[in-house]
């Protein structure tokens, strides 16, 4: 089964290692993967399956008895999205879900990431895979949001700014019907019923106006953070490397001052953090899994030793809370 879907890179601590400006958007616990109509595989059994906004994850659980890859299959190359059924024969089985993924002419799930994306997609078949849930997780929940990503088709986007400049349009024209409820000159003022209920008007146009604003600063917040977090982790990196070629002659000062840097660039964020929302009843255990991927460049740093309270404020300064 190695052979058929893609392989996923995880950390040490068995955290999934995301591509750029991926984003965790959902996980269920002790998931079977059944490829239909390819019997000569072996099937991915009882692991953990990750929604994210690029891929569908599949992680091998820790108590299992033979070692397993972790797996990916991208959302670009799922074709179709099986609407689930309710019928009574399902009450009696565990939820299913069904999806049909793109499969290359070497029998391999369809990588448009891949060199040969477009010669394999020219000359692709379709296989329907069966994601059986078996644990405890909201299956239906975890449909909605495989819907959404695979329509959002994130990895697509490239830049943001073409979307705010279309919002800022927008706003504009709302704008400029809120100003036509009154006369050019402003000489006219209506008085009575009449003139409460315009006023109600420009107050409500007035709060939505201010609504949309804030929302499109919010977006471009959001937007500028990954690029701030991105920039700042190749910052780190450079400064790193520095260090560790600089020789015995070089001032104090300014290893202090690269120091500095160093833990300023670690508590910038962490483009992904785990969430209640999208872990549920694995929140702790992921959470963790997290903290042990943050933890661990700042304790190299410091020997091997680092205080329990500077560990958590530099944890919950990168998540953002």
């Amino acid at each position: 089964m190695s052979n058929f879907f893609s392989k996923a890179e995880v950390t040490s601590s068995g955290r999934p290692v995301l591509l750029r400006n991926e984003v965790e958007c959902h996980l269920l616990s002790a998931v079977d993967l059944e490829p239909e109509d390819h019997r000569h595989f072996s099937l991915l059994k009882s692991g953990l399956l990750i929604l994210t906004t690029h891929r569908l994850i599949w992680l091998p659980s820790s108590s299992a008895s033979t070692p397993t890859c972790a797996s990916a299959i991208p959302l670009a190359a799922i074709s179709h999205i099986f609407s689930s059924k309710k019928s009574l024969k399902s009450v009696f089985h565990s939820p299913r879900i069904r999806f049909q993924v793109l499969v290359s002419s070497t029998v391999r799930v369809f990588d448009p990431g891949s060199g040969s994306g477009s010669s394999s997609g020219s000359g692709s078949r379709s296989v329907v895979v069966t994601a059986v849930i078996r644990g405890k997780g909201d299956c239906d929940g975890f449909l909605v949001k495989f819907w959404d990503s695979w329509r959002a088709r994130a990895w697509e986007t490239t830049e943001t700014s073409g979307s705010g400049s279309a919002s800022a349009s927008g706003s504009g024209a709302a704008t400029g019907t809120g100003g036509g409820l009154y006369s050019s000159d402003g000489s006219v003022r209506m008085v009575g019923v009449a003139g409460i209920l315009r006023k109600e008007q420009e107050m409500w146009e007035s709060t939505d106006k201010n609504l949309q604003d804030a929302f499109q600063d919010l977006n471009a917040l959001m937007s500028k953070a990954k690029e701030m977090v991105t920039l700042a982790e190749k910052m780190r990196l450079k400064l790193l490397s520095g260090t560790s070629s600089q020789t015995s002659g070089t001032n104090d000062e300014d290893m202090g001052s690269k120091e500095e840097m160093q833990d300023w660039l670690l508590s910038v964020g962490i483009i992904s953090p785990v969430t209640k929302e999208s872990a549920g009843a694995l929140y702790h255990q992921q959470l963790s899994r997290q903290l042990a991927d943050f933890v661990r460049v700042p304790l190299e740093r410091a020997g091997g030793m680092i205080n329990l309270i500077d560990a958590y404020c530099l944890f919950n300064r990168a998540r953002g809370t």
